[in-house]
């Protein structure tokens, strides 16, 4: 008899949590941790990206010393990069987090500059450290261009979730703290198509 009044007792409460469950009451926070998540990936990799250039530039360095501009460039451009304290708060300031995307898109500028120069220096080409750092940049690369493409999905849902029905609902209650993520758009180089010139030079005037 106890037990059956306890469970009577329980009953509407149980209901209630399922029928709060069942409105979207959790789905905002748990978007917001997938959001959060998703970011620590970004983090991550361009972390891992940062740790690769000292060994990548030393030993560009050793075949190309005369390239200190460039060099320099990469050096000073991981530094700021590295610089910019982020955190799960960043995603929603929109000043730290174009300055963070900002001095990320300026590393990625340089480094393609840098790795420019081995076309120029066929023994650096051929170097088999430089090979290796390579293939892990280039494998870098492409782990950012899909943690940053997974979170812009994430943040995609959970924006949407803080501005349609009935998501909505919490969104301006319960949760009224939260705010809209930001996602990455593309640096403004990628929106230049790069100048390329077919004009064949006309052939030098030979005088008779």
């Amino acid at each position: 008899m106890k037990l059956l009044k306890s469970i009577a007792r329980l009953a509407p409460v149980a209901l209630l949590a399922a029928a709060l469950a069942g409105c979207g009451i959790n789905t905002i926070p748990t978007q917001d941790e997938a959001v959060k998540a998703s970011w620590g990936n970004v983090q991550n990799q361009y972390q891992r990206r940062a740790d690769l250039i000292p060994n990548l530039v030393a030993t560009v360095k050793g075949y190309a010393a005369q390239e200190r501009e460039v060099l320099v460039a990469v050096t000073e451009a991981r530094a700021s990069a590295t610089q910019v304290r982020v955190d799960a708060s960043t995603i929603t300031d929109p000043q730290k987090f174009a300055e963070y995307q900002a001095a990320q898109d300026n590393l990625s500028g340089v480094l393609g500059r840098l790795m420019m120069i081995q076309e120029q220096y066929p023994d650096l080409k051929s170097n088999a450290n430089f090979l290796a750092l390579q293939s892990q940049l280039e494998g870098t690369e492409n782990r950012i261009a899909v943690a940053r493409t997974d979170y812009n999905a994430a943040v995609q849902t959970y924006n949407t979730s803080l501005r349609t029905f009935p998501t909505v609902i919490w969104a301006k209650t319960i949760h009224g703290g939260s705010k809209p993520a930001l996602p990455f758009n593309a640096a403004p180089s990628a929106q230049t198509a790069p100048s390329v010139n077919f004009d064949t030079p006309a052939p030098p005037v030979v005088n008779p």
